[in-house]
């Protein structure tokens, strides 16, 4: 597995090379600096330094280095930049991205059971937990969360809470327009790196009451 990620890693990594990085600036909210030969992307609320010279991906804020998964998505945002197609704006589930009922059953026990487990009896703990990675309340679901993984990606999360007679559920949601901006991989990994870290910070959180 790791290999295959670092194959990955540096096919995006030579993909962004072969690219005049104003071609990538006008198509993506994405700054680039010419002497550092460094693009700053926004993922998760949090400025990302992708450094050509060195070929890392790193926070701003603190120099920590992303892990490779993370890394393949914000190379892979910038190598398939092109101006956004126009299509209709709705919420779709990972079944319905191209390629995703592949990877169906393995994102059900990677990214949805992780979400259920933090959140499905506990659903209003999502929003606090959301907010803390920049998300946005919404209107679906007991409890749900709109976050931008990147400037133009939103990405939903959905919970549905359970009781004695009721099971807890959640989903992940996509808008379509996220197709041609990432590689279907890199979709199904965005959920699963999601999923990961609401679950690690919900057990920074007390439960918080449901309210009425």
């Amino acid at each position: 597995m790791e290999t295959n990620y670092r194959v990955a890693y540096d096919k995006f990594w030579q993909d962004i090379k072969k690219r005049e990085p104003e071609g990538i600036t006008s198509t993506r909210t994405v700054s680039y600096d010419g002497d550092t030969k460094q693009f700053v992307v926004m993922f998760f609320d949090r400025e990302i330094i992708v450094d050509s010279n060195y070929e890392t991906v790193y926070r701003k804020s603190d120099g920590h280095h992303l892990d490779i998964m993370n890394a393949i998505i914000v190379l892979n945002y910038l190598a398939y930049a092109q101006p956004l197609l126009e299509v209709e704006s709705r919420w779709v589930s990972i079944k319905e991205i191209p390629g995703g009922m592949i990877f169906y059953s393995a994102f059900l026990k990677t990214a949805i059971a992780p979400l259920i487990e933090a959140f499905g009896h506990q659903a209003e703990l999502l929003k606090t937990v959301g907010a803390s990675l920049g998300g946005q309340p919404a209107y679906m679901g007991n409890s749900s969360v709109v976050f931008k993984a990147f400037p133009e990606i939103p990405v939903g999360v959905v919970i549905w809470e359970g009781d004695e007679e009721v099971k807890a559920n959640a989903t992940i949601l996509f808008d379509p327009s996220i197709e041609p901006m990432l590689h279907s991989e890199s979709i199904i990994g965005l959920g699963i790196s999601l999923a990961a870290q609401l679950h690690k910070r919900a057990a920074g959180f007390k439960s918080i009451p449901r309210t009425t």
